[in-house]
């Protein structure tokens, strides 16, 4: 069989990954592909305890190394759990973050840096990464515009200030510029139909012989 893709959607709160890959994941199974849609942290039992710990209180309650700590602890159990698995079944996996966003929030964002944050992710994910990453790129005012206007409880990332919005779409950028053999953007100002079929014109180009209406 077969193994399966790992697809990961990137970028700061309020760009719209939840809706598309909703969207994405109806257009690959229209292409006879079985999907599962994941989120970070979550996914599974153990690391949706963990988001509760890390998306709920202040602002000050945890430190940027204890964030990062618990995101990789999620992430473990994360991918050990349901993302390999599905992908041996041949199952592909879109997930509403991963790695990157720990380089961004904590590595930049929380000033920990680039080497602390590839060192532990080299421990704890031994390399394994997704085949490919889109980031929706976004101006963060008009993001916060979008996170206010859901009427959702706000997690601890969406009442940072705009300054941290600022910090997290430049850190993104700077990522995707590091690795451009994994990375592709899309404008997520973009109208939602819009979004989509940039995502469906990435997905075709990078996997030969896929195609999406």
């Amino acid at each position: 069989m077969e193994t399966g893709k790992f697809i990961t959607l990137e970028g700061g709160e309020g760009a719209g990954k939840t809706t598309q890959a909703a969207r994405i994941k109806s257009a690959l199974e229209d292409a006879g592909i079985e999907v599962v849609i994941t989120r970070e942290p979550g996914g599974t039992f153990g690391a949706e305890a963990i988001r509760d710990l890390v998306l709920s209180g202040s602002h000050e309650r945890w430190s940027g190394l204890t964030e990062l700590l618990l995101m990789y602890a999620a992430r473990l159990d994360h991918v050990e759990k349901l993302i390999k698995p599905a992908l041996a079944r041949g199952v592909w996996v879109l997930c509403d973050r991963f790695s990157d966003s720990s380089m961004a929030y904590q590595g930049y964002a929380r000033g920990l840096g680039r080497e602390q944050v590839a060192a532990i992710d080299a421990v704890v994910m031994q390399g394994f990464k997704p085949d490919v990453t889109i980031l929706f790129d976004i101006d963060p005012i008009l993001a916060q515009r979008r996170v206010k206007s859901r009427g959702e409880d706000l997690s601890r990332f969406d009442t940072e200030d705009l300054a941290f919005h600022k910090v997290l779409q430049k850190a993104f950028l700077d990522i995707a510029k590091h690795n451009p053999d994994r990375f592709r953007t899309v404008d997520a100002a973009a109208s939602r139909d819009g979004i989509e079929t940039q995502i469906k014109h990435i997905l075709m180009q990078r996997f030969a012989g896929l195609r999406l209406g």
